[in-house]
């Protein structure tokens, strides 16, 4: 009974703490996945040295550059360049084409944390020769997350698993060609940002970003509860235009939302869909 009542009373604290947020910053985090938010709540008061989550609220009611440095921890912004190699494949064969037919293409990668899957797409847009005529479009809703991305620069010892990756994606090079090694770092290329916005859209409170012709998000409404990741959906539907397709994480899916009859479903293992509604 003990344990049930300090569990009852760490809910109401992290209640408080999010209403508090919300009201002081403009962040909504209540409609995120609740056990996943648990865990990154105990890691924030761990993380600030507090032993009670009610005692997080007055430090970050009162402390706003505190609260710019653990806001991230709710972004969960941990990727890989091209990561699940068979999705990146699926879209340089199947999607690419398509893409092909359109005069100029406007893509949004929401939720691109520090920009892996940015500088991935990049490449295969690159390597298949329609970069110059896509506009990407690469948000998030933490300026410091953001630009991470922008600058582009990541530690070399992740520069392994990349490579057997992008190879796996089908590669039609080296990744060594788009990178430049600087001691234990490593410095994207350039030439990869020149079609890229970096800018800051939150999926909770922000509404349609822009037409595009294709939607990744990958690997983020995993974090939301139903209702929320229903409302962001509904987003997206509404940023696509017709024939557009949409691009989720392998564990997520449309088959419970709102808007899955308006899609027709292109590869059920890696979430690709086309709006045909």
């Amino acid at each position: 009974m003990p344990e049930r009542d300090s569990l009852e009373i760490e809910e109401l604290e992290i209640d408080l703490l999010l209403e508090a947020i919300l009201r002081r910053y403009g962040y909504d985090f209540r409609d995120y996945a609740r056990a996943s938010l648990r865990r990154k709540v105990r890691q924030i008061a761990a993380e600030v040295g507090v032993s009670h989550v009610s005692e997080l609220v007055p430090r970050l009611l009162h402390d706003a550059e505190l609260f710019s440095n653990v806001v991230g921890n709710f972004a969960t912004p941990v990727t890989e360049m091209f990561r699940d190699p068979p999705f990146f494949k699926f879209v340089r064969e199947t999607v690419v084409p398509y893409l092909h037919t359109w005069p100029f293409v406007r893509i949004w990668m929401a939720g691109c944390a520090t920009g892996e899957e940015v500088y991935s797409l990049a490449i295969l847009l690159k390597e298949e020769g329609i970069y110059e005529r896509c506009t990407l479009f690469a948000t998030d809703f933490v300026d410091p997350v953001l630009r991470h991305a922008k600058e582009g620069i990541y530690p070399l010892r992740n520069m392994q698993t990349n490579s057997i990756n992008y190879q796996r994606a089908g590669g039609r090079g080296t990744l060594s060609d788009y990178y430049h090694a600087d001691y234990d770092s490593v410095i994207m290329d350039a030439g990869l940002r020149e079609n890229v916005t970096f800018a800051n859209h939150n999926l909770v409170t922000d509404g349609v970003f822009s037409e595009v012709h294709l939607i990744l998000c990958r690997n983020v409404l995993i974090y939301f509860n139903n209702t929320l990741q229903n409302r962001v959906l509904d987003l997206f539907h509404a940023s696509l235009l017709h024939g557009g397709f949409l691009a989720l994480g392998s564990k997520e899916s449309l088959q419970q939302s709102d808007i899955r009859d308006r899609f027709q479903v292109l590869e059920p293992t890696w979430k690709v869909y086309r709006i045909i509604e």
